[in-house]
This record gives C-alpha cells, sequence and structure tokens, in this order.
C-alpha cells in the first residue's frame, strides 16, 4: 500500500473543505495494494460517489483491482485537481530578485483510506447504480438499473467505508498575505486551465 501524503499543519484541509473537494471532483484513482506477494498496487481511474461516510464504485468484473481486494480488502482513493503551476518570478514583491523566487505548484488532493465491501449480487449492484445515478446526473430521467439485468452480471460494485481521511490544500499557506495576493494576481492575468480553481481554493484560504 502507498505511504500517506505528506500534509504541513498549513496546508491540511477540514471536513467542509475535503467535502466539498470531493463533490465537484467525482473522479479519482483507486489504489488495492494486495498480497505481499504483489509486486505493485492495482490503480484504477473511476468514477465514484462519496454516499455519506461511503464511497460507491462500480467497475468490470474482469477488472484486476478485485484479485488485489481479495488479498487486502484495505484500499486508498486519491482524488486530486484544481492544481496550478505558479513561477520563480510570482513568488517575489518589490525589491525582491524574481530570479531567487522559490516556484511551486497549488493543488488540492484527498485521500481516503478503508475497507472494502465487494458486492456481486444484482440487487445490490442495481441499488449502487441508482445512488450513483442521482448523485451525477439528478436532472435526467433514466431506466432503472434492474432494467439492464444481463449487464449487471458483467460488472461487480464495491462499498468502501472510510476510516481516514488526509486532505491537503497546498495554496501558499507558508507564505504572508502580500505574496499570496501577488500569485492571486498573476493566476487571474493568466487564466490558464485551473487557474481560477487554483485562485478560488487561495483566496478562500487567505486567512489562515
Amino acid at each position: 500500500m502507498m505511504a500517506p501524503v505528506f500534509i504541513h499543519d498549513i496546508d491540511a484541509g477540514d471536513e467542509s473543505e475535503w467535502r466539498a473537494f470531493l463533490a465537484a471532483h467525482p473522479f479519482g484513482e483507486l489504489v488495492a495494494g494486495g498480497g505481499p506477494d504483489r509486486r505493485v498496487p492495482v490503480v484504477v481511474p473511476t468514477q465514484y460517489v462519496l454516499d455519506g461516510d461511503d464511497v460507491l464504485i462500480h467497475l468490470l468484473a474482469r477488472n484486476p483491482v478485485w484479485d488485489a481486494i481479495a488479498e487486502n480488502p484495505t484500499v486508498v482513493l486519491a482524488v486530486s485537481g484544481d492544481w496550478a503551476f505558479v513561477p520563480s518570478s510570482w513568488k517575489t514583491i518589490g525589491e525582491e530578485d524574481p530570479r531567487l523566487g522559490i516556484p511551486t505548484t497549488y493543488y488540492a488532493s484527498v485521500q481516503l483510506t478503508g475497507t472494502v465491501t465487494v458486492i456481486e449480487d444484482p440487487d445490490g449492484i442495481a441499488e449502487v447504480l441508482r445512488i450513483q445515478l442521482g448523485a451525477l446526473q439528478p436532472d435526467e430521467t433514466v431506466a432503472d438499473p434492474s432494467e439492464h439485468a444481463a449487464r449487471l452480471r458483467v460488472i461487480r460494485a464495491l462499498r468502501l467505508r472510510v476510516d481516514d481521511v488526509r486532505a491537503k490544500f497546498k495554496y501558499g499557506g507558508n507564505v504572508d498575505r502580500d505574496h499570496r495576493a501577488t500569485v492571486l494576481a498573476h493566476l487571474g492575468e493568466r487564466d490558464g486551465p485551473g487557474d481560477r480553481a487554483a485562485a478560488a481554493h487561495l483566496e478562500r484560504r487567505f486567512d489562515r
């Protein structure tokens, strides 16, 4: 199993932050380490839904992750996003030499660790699909998953009971407000992929 993400106290996210982030980013990587003889973990990019304190996922039955889960049901779901590269010159203000600025990357990352219960019966799989559809496309009318009876046989579902959450929101908490305000202005000027989301996190965390 992978080691947990390192988090400075200044970058730690609270429950309201990580729940909001997961709601906005319902796609992550399921990591199953398997048993002691497995050389590398199985990593599966997947859609997921946070259902209270549990995570619901469905995958093809032939996915190799199921063998790893059978060996060891403790897994990690890792979700990262809202990242933006911050160049050296953006990290300086006033008379500071822009060549000596320390570049970095702003990002958010949440890692959920827990134990998996595998769901193989069609009724249980259909219920997972109902919850996922309700969360992911609440405004669309679709057939009940039970109507796809034959197709349910080729997938499995899982419920991950979350035991530990590590949430990191790395958005300049190690520097003063003036330096963060300078980076915020640069993000707005560049307005590249991820810049607006990173700027929103940076501004929200100004007073931490």
